[in-house]
C-alpha cells in the first residue's frame, strides 16, 4: 500500500479477526458478488491486497488472482493462509510484492475482468493517477472494485463519540487521523463519480459499508453466529439504502468502462 500505511500496518494486523474488520470484510464480498458472472473463472488484480481476503475469496470461487502489495510482511501472511488451502486454490493465486503507483509499467492496459482497490485510495494525497491506471487495467466489460472512506461520513464517528472539536473539523475536511494512527484522506462520492467518469469509467453501482457498527470499539470481537447473521442483514440492506449508506464510514464503487 505504500509507505504512510506501513505506519500502522501492525496495528492493522492485530484487528483483522475484530468486529469492524469482518463486518467490513463480509459486506465488500456480498456486494462484489452480486456483479460477477458466474458463466467462466475470471482474471482478477486484487491492488493493496494485504493479508488477502477477498483475493482468497475469490480463489476459492475459482478464480485466478493476482494480489499485489508493497508489503512484504503482509504477502507473507498471505503465502502462510495459501499453505493451508487446496493445491487447486493455491494454483490460482499469484503474488506481486510492488507499489501501487507502478501499475502502468506492471500489466498492460485491459488485462484484467476485475480489478480491486480496496483501502488504498485513502493513503494517496491526489489519487488521481492511481484512478488512471486502474482504470487502464479494466478490460472491455470488466469492473473496477473501490472501497474508500467516506468523506460525507466523516463526522459521524467522532460525532458519536462526543468528540465535537473533531467532529466540527469533519464538516469540511478531508483528511483524518485513523484509528491505527495514520493520516488518510476520505473521498466523497460525487468527486469521485466525476473522477471516474473523466477517466473513461462509470458508476454501476455503489454501497456503504459499517453504518452501524463503525462506532464499535476497535477491539470488539463480533457476537454469536445468530446476532451476527442479523447485524449483517441490518448492515447489508443499510448499505444500499439512502439515507443510511450516504453516512457509511467506507464508500463501495464498483464501476465499468464507460
Amino acid at each position: 500500500m505504500g509507505s504512510k500505511f506501513a505506519v500502522g500496518e501492525e496495528q492493522w494486523r492485530a484487528r483483522l479477526g475484530t468486529l469492524r474488520q469482518v463486518v467490513r470484510q463480509e459486506l465488500v464480498a456480498r456486494q462484489l458478488t452480486s456483479h460477477l458472472p458466474d458463466s467462466r473463472p475470471l482474471e482478477v488484480l486484487d491492488v493493496g491486497c494485504g493479508q488477502g481476503t477477498q483475493a482468497l475469496r475469490l480463489a476459492r470461487q475459482g478464480h485466478h488472482v493476482t494480489g499485489l502489495d508493497s508489503s512484504p510482511t503482509l504477502l507473507g501472511d498471505l503465502q502462510r493462509v495459501l499453505e493451508d488451502e487446496r493445491a487447486e486454490v493455491r494454483a490460482r493465486v499469484r503474488t506481486v510484492e510492488h507499489d501501487a503507483r507502478d501499475l502502468a509499467a506492471l500489466f498492460e492496459p485491459g488485462r484484467f475482468d476485475v480489478v480491486l482497490c480496496h483501502g488504498v485510495l485513502m493513503y494517496f494525497p491526489d489519487p488521481e493517477p492511481l484512478l488512471a491506471d486502474l482504470g487502464r487495467l479494466v478490460m472491455r466489460d470488466g469492473i473496477l472494485s473501490l472501497l474508500v472512506r467516506n468523506g460525507d461520513g466523516l463526522a459521524m464517528r467522532p460525532g458519536l463519540a462526543g468528540d465535537w472539536t473533531t467532529a466540527s473539523q469533519a464538516f469540511d475536511e478531508l483528511s483524518y487521523d485513523n484509528r491505527i494512527g495514520v493520516s488518510a484522506r476520505a473521498d466523497r462520492f460525487d468527486a469521485l463519480a466525476s473522477s471516474l467518469s473523466d477517466g473513461g469509467m462509470r458508476v454501476r453501482a455503489w454501497y456503504g459499508v459499517r453504518v452501524f457498527t463503525d462506532a464499535a470499539p476497535a477491539e470488539a470481537t463480533f457476537p454469536d453466529e445468530q446476532e451476527l447473521l442479523a447485524l449483517l442483514a441490518c448492515e447489508e440492506r443499510a448499505g444500499a439504502t439512502d439515507p443510511y449508506r450516504r453516512v457509511a464510514s467506507l464508500t463501495h464503487v464498483i464501476a465499468e468502462p464507460a
